[in-house]
């Protein structure tokens, strides 16, 4: 029997975006806080966030997160959010300086990897990529179907 539940990628994870790894090539990491409503930290808090199609920008020196989907919390009914709106999310200057530089080059963007707490505060972690060609997806699967067969390999041998 299956196990129940979308899986992540760390044990604290609200929500990540796995499919983030075989469309991009990571070059750096950045852990970001985010600007949220109330409702909105309670809808992260029950694991419903989607990431899949969200990026990053950089306008007027300020980091914004795009198309990250956090629900309404139902109990909220009228005082909801809108769940696609433009989040702000929160950096050091130097950080977002040294992003600019880099998101200008032909190719990179700012993916979002995973949502999660970090004591009482959400942080999201975003990553500077570059789009992988077709041969470069190939390799991954390849890499991906030979781990998962020395995994099967060893967990038989131990039986």
């Amino acid at each position: 029997m299956a196990k129940g539940g979308k899986r992540k990628i760390n044990e604290g994870d609200v929500a990540s975006n796995r499919q983030a790894a075989f469309r991009f090539e990571f070059m750096d990491r950045l852990e970001c806080g985010i600007v949220l409503t109330g409702t909105e930290v309670k809808s992260i808090r029950t694991g419903t966030v989607q990431l899949k199609d969200g990026y990053a920008l950089i306008r007027d020196g300020e980091l914004f997160l795009h198309n990250v989907h956090i629900p309404p919390y139902g109990p909220a009914s009228r005082e909801n959010h809108d769940p696609e709106r433009v989040r702000k999310l929160l950096a050091n200057r130097k950080e977002i300086d040294k992003l600019v530089a880099e998101t200008k080059e032909k190719g990179y963007t700012l993916v979002p990897l995973r949502v999660y707490f970090k004591g009482p505060r959400a942080k999201v972690e975003i990553a500077l990529g570059k789009g992988k060609d077709r041969f470069d997806k190939r390799e991954s699967i390849k890499k991906k179907d030979m781990q998962r067969d020395v995994q099967r390999q060893l967990r038989d041998a131990e039986r």
